[in-house]
Parts: C-alpha cells; structure tokens; sequence
C-alpha cells in the first residue's frame, strides 16, 4: 500500500495528441468516413494549448502533419491520408503482403514524438487491429507507450467483406486492446462501418480525455533499477470500474564512469 501525496480532478490540463490513421488496404471502403468522423473529433477536442499530431500507417509509417494547433492544418492532413496497398508478394490465393505497420507507428509516436513532451500524452488509433510487417515488436511499442507516459486509445473499424472476399478471417485486436488497456486507455468497437457509431466513438474518447483525475504518491521502493512496477488501483465506493494505468518503469541509476 501507498500512501497518496496528490489527487485532482483534470479539466484543462493541456493535451498533447497523435491521431494514428490505418490506411493499410483493408481500410479502403472506409476511410472517407474516417477522415469525416477524425477531422470532426479534433475540432471538437482540442482546446487553446493543445496540440495534435497526425500519422498514417500502412507498409509506411507517415507523419502527414507534426504537432500543432492549428486545426486546419490538421484537417489538411487528414484529408490528404491515402491507401498505400503492397506488391502482392506471390501467385498463390490467400498470400498477404506485409503491409500494416500498427505496432511500428505506436513506437515512432511514443518514442520520437509524445515522449519529449510534457502534461497528458495520448494517442488515438483508428485501425482494425492487425499488424502484418512491423519491424517492432508488440512489447517495444508497449513499453514505449509506457516510458513516454502515454494513454492508448483504440477504435476498432472493420470491414467484414473485405475479409470474407479474400478469404480471410477477422483480425484478431486482442494486442491492440491490450496495448490500451495497460496503458489507461481504452478500445470502442464500431466493426462494421457505421457514421454514427464512429461519431459516438471519437466523443466518447474526447469525454474522458477532457475529465479525468490524477493522483500521485513517492514509492516505498526506492531502487532506481529501471524495472516495470505494476499499480492495482482500489476504490472503496461499490458499483465502479477503474480505468487506469497498469503499471510503470522506475527511473534507473546513471551508470558509473569507468575509471
């Protein structure tokens, strides 16, 4: 057990955002009303002092428009978001190319952009959930969320005949709900495409990031080992669900110069 040094209710705390957009094939009959839907969630949530980002991610990984708060320019960049298909990469039915990157984009965004930032950190992925040619694996893209301080938050979209055209089963987006999960976000399905759930989805996620509440304590463990440390967070009121993160890193120790 802990003892709390800090707890506050945060309403206008300043938000820094990277909006991750699949523009892998299996999104193609979905992403103008993605690029709808998205456009809208960033001008509804962002606020003086915010900041938004915004990256495509397919067989590249493309950063269409790097921290601002402008939002046109982030519309602009949304708007310019297009399917980049692979090469087939055989003859034979039923051969899928690598052309996904999911967990190489949550790496990139949480290392390189969120992680010099300050205040809430957050990222939004629109995408159904599969990763096919990441050069980074499922736990390098965790722990970099985890390291930079960032909540995940997942909108799972699919569309199922894209799947059964191909002979497909549906993605499995256990990893990407997970990656939410541990990192106090959270996954919305929509699954099949749908305005008004996606609208529903993208205000849900503005929702919590505008009211949330942050507590913070000094550990009794004191061991600079850079190890992960989980967190079990209780309440004493009956009837609700806590939504947070599920652990950290501890700092780690300079390491001594050799003499």
């Amino acid at each position: 057990p802990q003892s709390l040094r800090y707890f506050a209710r945060e309403i206008d705390r300043p938000l820094t955002l990277a909006l991750l957009m699949d523009t892998s094939d299996s999104q193609r009959s979905l992403l103008p009303m993605e690029k709808e839907t998205a456009a809208l969630f960033l001008e509804r949530v962002l606020r003086p002092g915010d900041l938004a980002a915004v990256i495509t991610f397919d067989v590249h990984v493309d950063l269409l428009q790097d921290f601002t708060d402008e939002v046109g320019r982030l519309h602009g960049a949304v708007e310019r978001a297009r399917i980049h298909a692979p090469s087939p990469l055989g003859p034979f039915p039923g051969t899928r190319a690598a052309g996904t990157r999911l967990w190489d984009a949550i790496y990139l965004a949480s290392a390189e952009k969120l992680a010099p930032e300050v205040g809430r950190k957050a990222i939004v992925v629109l995408s159904d959930g599969a990763d096919t040619g990441s050069e980074t694996k499922l736990e390098e893209a965790l722990e970099a969320a985890q390291r930079s301080d960032v909540m995940i938050y997942a909108i799972l979209i699919q569309d199922p005949d894209y799947y059964y055209d191909r002979g497909y089963g549906s993605p499995d987006a256990g990893k990407l709900e997970r990656h939410a999960r541990e990192t106090g976000g959270r996954t919305l399905e929509v699954n099949r495409p749908d305005h008004g759930k996606l609208v529903a989805a993208f205000d849900a996620i503005a929702a919590e990031l505008r009211s949330q509440y942050s507590l913070g304590y000094t550990s009794t463990n004191r061991a600079a080992d850079g190890q992960y440390r989980r967190i079990e967070l209780k309440v004493r009121r009956k009837g609700l669900r806590v939504q947070a993160r599920r652990g950290y890193y501890a700092p780690r120790a300079p390491a001594t110069p050799a003499r």
